[in-house]
Order: C-alpha cells, then structure tokens, then sequence
C-alpha cells in the first residue's frame, strides 16, 4: 500500500475513533497508537499529522459543506466512516495544495477509502458529493480569471 494512501487510512480509522467516542477521547493519542499499530514504520509521519490537522482545523467549515452537498442527510445521520472519509476527501480537495494532490487524486483516494472501510454504497455516496463540490470549485475558479 502506498505511503501517502496508507497514512490516509490511518487519518481515516483515528477519526472515526474520535468521532465514535463523540469527540471525548484524544485524538493524538489515538493517532500515535494507530500509526504505531497499522502504519509502523511508515516513512511520510509527517503528512500524517498535516492532514489531521488541518482537517481539525478546518471541520466546522468542512462539515458545512457536507450538509450543503447533501442536503437530504444531515451529518449526524451519514455514517461515521462515511462522514470521515468525507472530511478527509473534503480537506485534501479544497485546502491541499492542488500541485501535491490534484483534485482528482483526492476525490480517488477518498472513493477507495469508502470501498476498504465502508458500506455497499458508500463509494458512489462519497463519489457524488465529493463530484458536488468539486464541480461548485471549479464554476467558482472559472468565475475568478
């Protein structure tokens, strides 16, 4: 497994503790132990803890873009590994820069988490609202030259 997917993985799996947990258990211990059980070794630590924290940094706003990509389901409702995988795809598509990951390569990585670690349908889920955004991002982008 690639480097870079698998610190996403593991980005992934820490969240959904915390979030499981209603955000009361701390994150970084449950990073480290992660990293140390499924990720030892792993050489780019460092982009491990960038996307976590940005992704920390950043949730209030991404998780107001969940609930306006897919209104039909507040956020409490979509499933914890969907709602972080969602976050992560989210975070690397608009705060990444786009030259280390390109868009589609975020919106990719974030489709074969939700294949690995979510239900049936949470591929085409997180492919539709991730497709969503994207899609707002670039009529935005065009708008600006």
């Amino acid at each position: 497994m690639a480097s870079r997917h698998l610190a996403r993985s593991v980005v992934m799996q820490s969240l959904y503790e915390w979030d499981f947990y209603n955000k009361k258990k701390d994150l970084t211990i449950i990073l480290e132990r992660n990293t140390d059980e499924f990720a030892p070794g792993i050489e780019d630590k460092d982009f491990i803890w960038q996307l976590l924290t940005g992704i920390i940094q950043n949730i209030s706003k991404i998780d107001k873009i969940i609930e306006k990509a897919a209104p039909e389901w507040p956020i409490e409702q979509i499933s914890i590994v969907d709602r972080n995988v969602l976050r992560i795809g989210l975070y690397e598509l608009l705060y990444e820069d786009k030259k280390e990951v390109p868009p589609k390569v975020a919106i990719n990585e974030a489709i074969e988490l939700a294949k690995n670690f979510g239900g049936e349908n949470s591929g085409k889920f997180i492919n539709g609202v991730l497709g969503t955004v994207y899609k707002e991002v670039m009529t935005e982008e065009k708008k600006d030259e």
